[in-house]
């Protein structure tokens, strides 16, 4: 079979290979690759950032944002030949810590955990996949065009139980939120904002093009003049933070409602120094009993809510933020990041 593979730390080692189909295991099904999501994550271990082979091997198959249908399954497993899966990407560590134990591997104390595509684990771009049924998920079938989304949907699912879980220490009822950042976690955190619903928000820099347009048609508000702007505008009691732009997260910090929860989901790159008045960042924070909550990565739980969020929302807007579909063997195209890009897909069948 044909697989997408890097050598981690070597810039521009990317490769389609054939590489010997894969055996299921004891509890795994064994399933045929429809498509990959392409994302920052990816990007960066293909340029030689980071990234880790399996034990023994020099090569890691690249991709975790998955969709497949199972071609075998386990006869006592839930699943059965025809369904629509994706595979969970973080395994939990093998000591294993206290929230590894307790099945929270997203929230892991001691960095022990693996993920695939990423971290010692093969990932899911080939033709064939397997993977164990205690770590995939069935879609709804009317999902099998953009059920690809499902994994960036996870990453929201998680942030907005986060919000909720610190906005329960108080009483609690948000009635608008802005997100920064219109990319496909940006675009999903406003669909579950608006699945919410909350008066919803958008802020990015382009200015048309796709990302405007699938706000407006989730009949959410979209912002491109900057970040004073979209809050004097919006008043938001909630913020997602979607981008990891370093200067725009210290605004969104001071940016919130009373009571206001920021809660970040972007990656800042480091070594970036911006001047920031931290005494009143803190006075607010403290005076308006604001909070700031970073959030990565999902569990099973999330897997669950998402796959009831992508379940619910129209077909036809989640199609909109695939905005390239590119065959496997174009992975170099796919890895290149453009402007209007929301999603883009490898399409593992051609």
């Amino acid at each position: 079979m044909r697989a997408l593979t890097v050598q981690p730390l070597k810039a521009g080692s990317a490769e389609v290979l054939e590489v010997p189909d894969p055996e299921p295991g004891s509890g795994e099904m064994l399933v045929e690759g429809l498509a990959l999501g392409i994302c920052g994550t990816d990007r960066e271990i293909a340029a030689g950032e980071y990234g880790w082979a399996p034990p023994g091997r020099d090569r890691l198959v690249l991709g975790h944002e998955s969709l497949g249908r199972v071609h075998t399954a386990p006869p006592d497993s839930s699943f059965a030949p025809g369904d629509l899966v994706v595979g969970v990407v973080r395994r939990p560590d093998p000591v294993p810590c206290g929230a590894c134990a307790h099945g929270e591997f997203d929230m892991c104390r001691n960095g022990r955990y693996t993920e695939r595509g990423i971290k010692e684990i093969d990932g899911y771009g080939s033709e064939l996949w397997t993977v164990d049924t205690g770590y995939a998920v069935k879609l709804d079938p009317r999902l099998a065009a953009v059920g690809v989304l499902m994994e960036p949907a996870t990453v929201v699912a998680k942030a907005w139980e986060q919000i909720e879980k610190v906005g329960a220490r108080s009483w609690f009822q948000p009635e608008r939120v802005l997100v920064t950042g219109a990319g496909p976690i940006g675009l999903l955190a406003a669909l579950l904002g608006a699945q919410r619903g909350l008066e919803v928000h958008v802020l990015d820099l382009a200015t048309d093009g796709p990302k405007p347009e699938a706000v407006r048609a989730l009949g959410a508000q979209y912002h491109s003049s900057g970040i004073d702007d979209a809050t004097a505008r919006a008043e938001p009691d909630v913020i997602l933070e979607a981008t990891g732009v370093s200067p725009l997260v210290f605004e969104a910090m001071a940016s919130t409602a009373s009571y206001g929860i920021v809660c970040l989901t972007g990656v800042s790159p480091v070594g970036r120094k911006i001047s920031v008045d931290v005494g009143a960042a803190n006075r607010d924070m403290v005076l308006e009993n604001d909070v700031v909550v970073g959030s990565v990565n999902a569990n099973l739980s999330h897997y669950a809510a998402a796959a009831d969020a992508l379940a619910k929302a129209d077909i036809g807007w989640l199609s909109r933020l695939i905005t390239r579909r590119l065959p496997l063997d174009s992975f170099a195209e796919a890895l290149e990041a453009r402007s209007d890009d929301i999603k883009v897909v490898l399409d593992l069948t051609a």
